[in-house]
């Protein structure tokens, strides 16, 4: 499937989309910090929700540059 057409992303896909290790996004996940949905055992990341995360965490950065 390509990544486009993909609804949600695991963590470790994420991990690998942002490069940080798996240890460190499932650490995020589980603080919060990543908007996580449970869906039984696994924890996926709605495409929509990490590009909503994506870009407000890049303008808390801009703010903080300035």
């Amino acid at each position: 499937m390509n990544v486009k057409d993909k609804k949600t992303f695991s963590i470790p896909e994420v991990a690998k989309a942002l490069g940080i290790c798996k240890t460190h996004a499932y650490k995020l996940a589980h603080e919060g910090r990543f908007p996580v949905l449970k869906l039984g055992r696994r924890l996926v990341i709605p495409k929509n929700w990490l590009e909503e995360f994506l870009d407000q965490e890049f303008e808390n950065y801009k703010t903080k540059k300035v």
